[in-house]
């Protein structure tokens, strides 16, 4: 299972934090979140991987800020990520019969002002969590738990980075999108070189390239762009290392709409083009589920489950998309959508079953910008 996401504030929801956070782990087996009580906010753990989905709240001894975060870990604990004045404080959360524990694992300093420390997806594996501190003219990643004493700065990156996607399943390559010089383009930084960096995604001198979305079994990229329509971004796909042409398809253009991919189908082991992709749709009409393939000329719309916490999902291998909701009635669930059956005569439909997969290996982060500018196709 392949996912992460940041829930983004409802327009017009009441009780809604400014940062409210629902990030689920890469394995799927966990999730965390600020959940609502009244007026107050206190940390929540789900836990996905047995028969039912449940929480687990785990309220500290006073309400927590809203702009509090929290990060599930692999092994159940919850992070938690506080800010008292100028310094970030980091505690493992973990229940304790009726109450809850905490141990606290240090704290990161800004002296910079205007610094802004936040923190990135999950990593995969679970055993380590990262934040991005983000100043005026360059941008550090923190090793905030996991480390072998406290928390650890790893890499230093030029420019304001945002964003955060992992590239390769053993949690060493991080890509970032990188403001410099007036132009975003996105990078990598290999945290198993003392936070080397490298460029990924550069499709034209003067384009805004940003990375949304990787599935490291694929190698599928899902990208946004100016470098089709100069001025207006676009939704793109390509594939890590290929040389194939970076391609927008029409299918991702939704007039009057915002497209937000949110996870990838994993176990599509070198068959990116057969590879599900989640989107969020926000429109005039409200926010709902969609579901694309390279290989469909088109976007499968479907209704999103009632207190869906919007962006957030995972897929298994399977093709089964798990999205999660809480309600009055229903505190933690977790809602099952099969994906749709390719439609006779699509691209696609009468693709031969893929070969057995073969032997492994994280791919490569190559520049995209080796590749051509792929036509503006529905495919």
């Amino acid at each position: 299972m392949t996912a992460c996401a940041i829930e983004p504030p409802s327009a017009g929801a009441e009780h809604e934090a400014p940062t409210t956070r629902y990030a689920i782990t890469a394995d799927g087996a966990y999730a965390a979140r600020l959940a609502p009580d009244g007026e107050n906010w206190f940390p929540e753990r789900w836990t996905l991987d047995g028969p039912e989905p449940y929480a687990v709240p785990l309220p500290g001894a006073q309400p927590e800020e809203p702009g509090t975060e929290v990060h599930p870990m692999g092994d159940g604990r919850v992070l938690i990520h506080r800010l008292v004045e100028r310094r970030h404080a980091f505690s493992l959360l973990y229940p304790t019969g009726p109450g809850t524990g905490e141990l606290p694992v240090g704290s990161v300093e800004c002296p910079e002002p205007g610094t802004r420390l936040t923190m990135l997806p999950p990593a995969p594996g679970g055993e380590r969590a990262y934040a991005l501190a983000v100043g005026d003219a360059s941008t550090a990643v923190w090793l905030v738990a996991g480390g072998a004493a406290g928390p650890e700065r790893v890499a230093e990156v030029r420019g304001r980075c945002s964003g955060g996607v992992w590239l390769d399943p053993a949690g060493r390559m991080l890509a970032l999108d990188r403001e410099l010089g007036g132009r975003t383009k996105t990078v990598v930084v290999d945290l198993g070189r003392d936070g080397e960096v490298s460029p990924l995604l550069q499709i034209a001198p003067d384009s805004d390239d940003r990375l949304l979305l990787a599935d490291p079994d694929s190698g599928l990229l899902v990208i946004s762009s100016d470098a089709a329509s100069p001025g207006q971004e676009r939704l793109g796909w390509g594939v890590m290392g290929s040389t194939l042409p970076v391609r927008f398809p029409g299918a991702l253009l939704l007039p009057d709409c915002a497209v937000t991919p949110f996870a990838a189908q994993p176990g599509q082991v070198l068959t990116p083009e057969h590879c599900a992709v989640a989107l969020r749709v926000d429109g005039p009409l409200g926010t709902w589920v969609g579901t694309w393939r390279p290989t469909e000329r088109r976007i499968r719309h479907l209704p999103a489950p009632e207190g869906w916490l919007a962006g957030s999902g995972l897929w298994t291998p399977e093709g089964l998309l798990r999205l999660p909701y809480a309600t009055a009635a229903t505190p933690c669930g977790v809602a099952d959508l099969p994906l749709p059956e390719r439609e006779e005569g699509e691209p696609g439909a009468a693709a031969k079953e893929p070969e057995a997969p073969r032997e492994q290996r994280a791919p490569c982060p190559v520049p995209l910008q080796k590749a051509p500018l792929g036509e503006v196709t529905a495919r």
